[in-house]
């Protein structure tokens, strides 16, 4: 099969038939073989009725329904899943993103060779509260992954080759920053493609401004984890290393500080009197609880089912040479 096109939404009975009429448009004109998986994500309106009538008109349609709506990254974590075609194209339900654009796309994948193809909606038709917070985040979130090339990491139209959606796991709200698990997982062919952002005809957005920090949040986390998720001691244990040994030479100097003006007969306060003294002990306090969350994560860390799970690519063995030979 050549494509899998996988639509996430929640409530847009509206839009799916025009939308699906669309997709087949474009791939009888292309002649793919295809399928259509549309993932109910917990849809109070028609919306599965409309795909159960669409399944029965044609058989390229696949459907899964949630019990109650989840979110994004779980209905594309599931249509990976489904997904059969050798390029996968995710699109959103709301009929902003254009089926015209799956053939450039198909083609960036098994032609030029991407791993990844991003949408960049370069002319928006979105409002300046939407727009600039956009910028904002885009500019963060290529700094931060080092993918320099990508001006839209949160635009849904996508396409993936078939290796990429079976070796990662979207989870949360991490659906934003599929490029940059693509690249943690070893996919560095990751392009760009500019696509044209249509207005939405049917609905409102199911998103509201909190997406804008949750996504600061979960670009943190995601940082974090693929920097030191395998080696927390590198972190935790550092820092608490640094802290320990700031607030011990801080509470040294004080302690040395008294013994030399005694020695010499000169009064001074007390030791615990001292504002210092207790900045110092919390330090070390601190920095002690620091490392020993480091030690705790590499445990847990080291007893994971999954610590020595890695991507390969490619595998030569025994039984291959002697075939050649």
């Amino acid at each position: 099969m050549d494509i899998s096109v996988v639509v996430p939404l929640f409530n847009e009975e509206e839009s799916l038939p025009e939308l699906f009429a669309w997709i087949e448009r474009v791939m009888k004109a292309n002649n793919f073989t295809y399928e259509v998986i549309f993932v109910n994500d917990g849809s109070t309106d028609h919306s599965w009725e409309v795909i159960e009538r669409l399944s029965r008109q044609s058989e390229c349609v696949k459907g899964i329904k949630f019990r109650r709506n989840y979110g994004k990254s779980p209905a594309l974590h599931c249509g990976f899943a489904q997904a059969q075609g050798d390029v996968v194209i995710t699109m959103d339900a709301d009929m902003q993103d254009s089926p015209d654009e799956i053939p450039g796309l198909y083609k960036m994948i098994k032609t030029d060779g991407y791993d990844l193809v991003s949408g960049y909606k370069k002319k928006r038709y979105d409002p300046l509260s939407k727009t600039i917070p956009t910028k904002l985040f885009n500019a963060t979130a290529r700094k931060i992954s080092g993918i320099k090339n990508l001006h839209d990491f949160n635009c849904g139209l996508k396409a993936y080759r078939k290796d990429v959606v079976k070796n990662i796991e979207v989870y949360g709200e991490m659906h934003r920053y599929i490029p940059y698990l693509a690249k943690n997982a070893g996919f560095n062919k990751i392009g760009e493609k500019v696509v044209k952002h249509r207005a939405r005809k049917y609905g409102k957005t199911k998103f509201g401004l909190n997406r804008f920090f949750n996504g600061y949040l979960d670009l943190i986390t995601l940082w974090f984890l693929s920097s030191f998720g395998r080696k927390p001691m590198h972190v935790f244990g550092f820092l608490g290393s640094i802290m320990f040994m700031i607030g011990f030479v801080s509470a040294a100097i004080l302690g040395i500080d008294k013994l030399c003006a005694l020695a010499n007969g000169v009064q001074q306060r007390l030791v615990t009197d001292s504002p210092y003294f207790y900045i110092s002990l919390t330090m070390m306090m601190i920095g002690t609880q620091l490392f020993l969350a480091g030690f705790l994560g590499d445990l847990i860390s080291r007893n994971s089912t999954n610590r020595n799970e890695y991507q390969i690519e490619e595998e030569i063995r025994c039984e291959d040479n002697r075939k050649n030979n």
